[in-house]
């Protein structure tokens, strides 16, 4: 059975070629027994025919069927060539053009001849002894199979189109999800990216910076060197412990499996970075105005990340006598940020344009980090020498 539906499915219009035949053989049996009118058996069996002809071509061709079946109903009212079983194919080429997505004037001309077809044939070959109203009557029931054929023909191409809206419209959405996925994706690895260049660059420079000391005076100060070496492995501690914490971040669903993730620094925390930053032998000048209290978290991290990338590029480019001041400023409706050093500052393509070689990622950084919380960065040299950074950050982000 499935083998035959599929056979049928494959070729609709053999099928319709089928029903074409029957149809017309049919036909041909009224026309042979119409005896009374055998003068006119001829253009019968050529109307029969072409009604067939509708019948199997009504998929290929539907809007030119439908032309040649109204020509045909027109040809059977002056010809007289009576109701026969080839009419039939008005109703199957009614269907097949409000059921087909062709244009709506041949649906129209459908309905309006299918309507119109009962009325001509009622008189053009009036009842005999009926009166007004079994006419009327008769003409209304014979109108309804066309109506019917019409609404049924609509319906089925109303749903169709109505699922492949919803198909459109899925497969819209699986492309909609697909590139929100795409976006959250690289939203997450440029995220990552910032995190791992803050500790990365932070710790490390300042690895380098002691590391570099204790080599200095290793053999004239002993007790300097291994301070210098304690601070390396504080600092390796801290870095690693970061490390883990953005890695974390990466598995999927799996617990910690100790308690070495360290949460994400706050701005209360800004003063022990100073403090790191001092002991690696940069002096900072650190301030607070206003009234300090508990800001949103993406502010808070958002504020330490800006003052450690810019102290760690004040140790990079400052050069060897520079130094910094950075002052945090709570308004009522957000916190202000000022780093600022006295040192060599940086070339006009690291704070511009990212660097050709790929550095300068510190302050796409912090203006990615400042945006997602609907801040304002302002980099650049200072009127005098060395480099300044300033930022507003929002309680509330800006749309």
């Amino acid at each position: 059975m499935q083998r035959l539906y599929d056979f049928i499915r494959r070729h609709p219009t053999g099928v319709d070629t089928f029903w074409a035949v029957m149809l017309f053989g049919f036909g041909m049996l009224w026309v042979l027994e119409d005896l009374e009118r055998a003068w006119n058996q001829t253009t019968a069996s050529v109307i029969v025919l072409l009604l067939g002809l509708v019948v199997a071509l009504r998929r290929l061709m539907p809007q030119k069927m439908l032309v040649l079946a109204a020509v045909l109903g027109i040809a059977q009212l002056v010809l007289d060539v009576g109701v026969n079983p080839g009419d039939f194919a008005m109703l199957v080429i009614i269907y097949t053009v409000a059921a087909h997505d062709g244009p709506r004037w041949a649906s129209r001309l459908a309905l309006i001849g299918g309507l119109s077809a009962a009325s001509l044939a009622q008189i053009r070959w009036p009842t005999h002894g009926a009166e007004t109203g079994e006419r009327v009557f008769l003409t209304v029931i014979m109108s309804l199979p066309f109506a019917l054929a019409w609404v049924l023909g609509d319906s089925i191409r109303t749903r169709r189109a109505y699922f492949a809206q919803l198909e459109e419209r899925a497969g819209r959405m699986e492309e909609e999800r697909a590139a929100q996925a795409k976006v959250a994706v690289a939203a997450e690895r440029a995220r990552i990216a910032r995190e791992l260049h803050d500790v990365v660059a932070h710790n490390v420079s300042v690895m380098v910076v002691q590391a570099d000391g204790a080599a200095y005076v290793l053999d004239a100060a002993p007790d300097q060197a291994k301070q210098a070496l304690e601070t390396i492995s504080s600092t390796g501690r801290q870095a690693l412990a970061e490390m883990r914490r953005l890695l974390g971040v990466l598995r999927t669903g799996d617990a910690p499996e100790s308690g070495e993730y360290v949460p994400q620094p706050d701005v209360q925390q800004i003063e022990d970075l100073v403090e790191q930053v001092r002991s690696a032998g940069l002096t900072v000048d650190f301030k607070i105005e206003g009234t300090p209290r508990p800001l949103p978290s993406g502010v808070e991290l958002t504020a330490y990340r800006i003052v450690q990338e810019a102290l760690t590029n004040t140790r990079k480019h400052g050069g060897p006598e520079a130094g910094a001041s950075v002052r945090l400023v709570y308004f009522d409706d957000g916190l202000g940020l000022l780093v600022e050093d006295d040192g060599r500052g940086s070339s006009h393509e690291l704070y511009e344009d990212g660097g050709a070689d790929g550095r300068g990622h510190g302050l796409i950084g912090m203006r990615e980090r400042v945006g997602m919380v609907g801040g304002t960065l302002d980099a650049g040299p200072r009127p005098g020498g060395g480099f300044r950074i300033s930022a507003l950050l929002p309680l509330k982000p800006t749309h």
